[in-house]
C-alpha cells in the first residue's frame, strides 16, 4: 500500500494546482456592447479592486496561501501596461459569514469588482452580499456548483479538463473509456463531468465504477474495477482519484489484477505533478492527465520565486490571472468594462495558467495541456492551445 486515504478539509473545496505564462490578450469589443450587470468605473483613474483573502484565521496554511495570492496579484500589477489598478486588501479568515462582511465593506469603501476568497462557501456567501450592489466576485475556487449569477470561479474546472482529455483519448483511439470514482460528492462531480465529456465527444462509456473513500473500500472494490477494466470493450480507465486520496492504491491494485496498463490507458481527472513525488508511482507510467503549458508554468514560478525569494502557492496564479483579466478589460476604455458581458468575452484573457475565459454561466474554459508520465518525468503530448479558435478546444 501507497497511502492511507486521508480526508479533506471539504471534499466540495477542490482546488486544482495550476499555473503558467505572462500578460493578457486583447479585448473583443463586440463583447462589450451593452453595460449588463457590474460597476460602471472611470478607466482613466486607478480602478479599486478588493483582493480577499483567508488570512487571520490564525492557521499557518491560510496565512501563507493569503500571503502568496497576494503577492501573485501585485506581481500581475507590475506587469500591467498603462493601466492602474488600486488594490485592497481584506483578510476573511477563511469564514464565510466574515467574507460577506468584508465584502460588504469592500464595496463601501468603493471596489468595483471583487477578486476571491478562496473557499467555495466564503465565494457563495460574498455573491450573495454583493449580487444587490451590482458588484461581480472572481473567485479562487473551482467548484461550479456556486457559479452564477455575480459570482465567476477562476479555478479549473472538471468539465474543463473531462474535456480536453476524452478528446483528445478520442482522437487517439481510446474511445471506451470506463469511469472509477469514489463514492463522495468530489467523486461523483467527477464522474458527471467525465459522463458529460464522453456524449459530446462521439467517445463511449464502457461503464461506472464507484468504490468507497476509504482505503478498505479501494481494496475491496480493486478486483471488480479490475475485472471490468479488462473487459475486451475497455480501452482507457478515467479516475477522478488524487494523490490524496485513492489513486495511489488504485495504480497500485488494478496492475496487481492483471490490469495491463500498455493496453488500458490511465487517464486522470487531477494533475499527477503535484506532488511530484506522484509521477514515480509504477503504476502511472504511460498514463495521461492535464495541466497547463508546464513551460509557460516554470517561467511564472522562476519570476515569483525571483520577486518574493519563495516558490507559489500551486493556486497562486490564479490571483495573477485575475488581475491580469481585470486590467486588460480596464486598458479597453470601456466604462462597462467589468460587466457580466465584458467579463465574458470571446476571445479571453492569457495570464500564469495558459489561455482562459468566463463563461455566462459563470464557469470558465482553460486551454490545457495534455501530458504523459515517462519514467517519472512529464511529457507534453498535445500542447496547450493559444487561442479559443486552436485545436484542444
Amino acid at each position: 500500500m501507497f497511502a492511507i486515504l486521508r480526508k479533506r478539509r471539504n471534499p466540495l473545496i477542490r482546488l486544482a494546482a495550476v499555473m503558467s505564462a505572462f500578460w493578457v490578450a486583447a479585448c473583443d469589443p463586440n463583447a462589450m456592447t451593452g453595460s449588463g450587470s457590474g460597476q460602471r468605473i472611470d478607466t482613466s483613474k486607478p480602478v479599486p479592486v478588493a483582493l480577499l483573502l483567508p488570512g487571520g484565521s490564525g492557521n499557518s496554511g491560510d496565512e501563507a496561501l493569503a500571503r502568496s495570492l497576494k503577492q501573485a496579484a501585485d506581481l500581475a500589477i507590475s506587469d500591467l501596461d498603462g493601466v492602474k489598478i488600486d488594490l485592497r486588501v481584506y483578510n476573511t479568515s477563511a469564514n464565510a459569514a466574515q467574507a460577506a462582511q468584508v465584502a460588504s465593506k469592500a464595496v463601501d469603501d468603493g471596489a468595483k469588482i471583487i477578486l476571491g476568497p478562496v473557499f467555495a462557501q466564503s465565494a457563495n456567501a460574498v455573491g450573495n452580499a454583493v449580487a444587490a450592489r451590482d458588484v461581480n466576485v472572481l473567485a479562487f475556487s473551482n467548484n461550479t456548483s456556486i457559479a452564477g449569477g455575480n459570482v465567476f470561479v477562476l479555478g479549473p474546472t472538471f468539465q474543463n479538463t473531462a474535456n480536453r482529455l476524452v478528446r483528445y483519448a478520442a482522437r487517439n483511439g481510446k474511445r471506451n473509456i470506463l469511469v472509477v470514482h469514489e463514492q463522495n460528492t468530489a467523486g461523483q462531480a467527477g464522474a458527471q463531468a467525465i459522463e458529460s465529456a464522453i456524449s459530446s465527444s462521439g467517445a463511449k462509456l464502457a461503464g461506472n465504477m464507484a468504490y468507497p473513500f476509504s482505503q478498505q473500500g479501494v481494496i475491496n472494490a480493486a478486483g471488480q474495477i479490475a475485472d471490468r477494466a479488462k473487459a475486451d470493450d475497455v480501452d482507457a480507465v478515467f479516475m477522478t482519484a488524487d494523490t490524496a486520496g485513492a489513486l495511489p492504491l488504485l495504480s497500485q491494485l488494478l496492475p496487481e489484477r492483471g490490469v495491463n496498463t500498455q493496453q488500458k490507458k490511465f487517464i486522470g481527472l487531477t494533475r499527477w505533478d503535484v506532488p511530484q513525488a506522484t509521477l514515480q508511482l509504477p503504476g502511472l507510467q504511460g498514463g495521461w492527465f492535464a495541466t497547463p503549458d508546464p513551460n509557460l508554468n516554470a517561467q511564472f514560478r522562476a519570476r515569483y520565486q525571483a520577486a518574493f525569494g519563495e516558490a507559489p502557492s500551486p493556486i497562486a496564479g490564479l490571483a495573477y490571472d485575475g488581475i491580469a483579466a481585470i486590467g486588460a478589460l480596464v486598458k479597453s476604455g470601456n466604462p462597462n468594462a467589468l460587466s457580466k458581458s465584458g467579463l465574458t468575452q470571446r476571445s479571453g484573457f492569457v495570464g500564469v495558467n495558459g489561455i482562459f475565459r468566463l463563461r455566462s454561466d459563470g464557469t470558465n474554459e482553460r486551454g490545457l495541456a495534455v501530458a504523459q508520465v515517462n519514467n517519472g518525468q512529464v511529457q507534453v503530448i498535445d500542447p496547450a492551445p493559444r487561442s479559443f479558435s486552436g485545436a484542444g478546444f
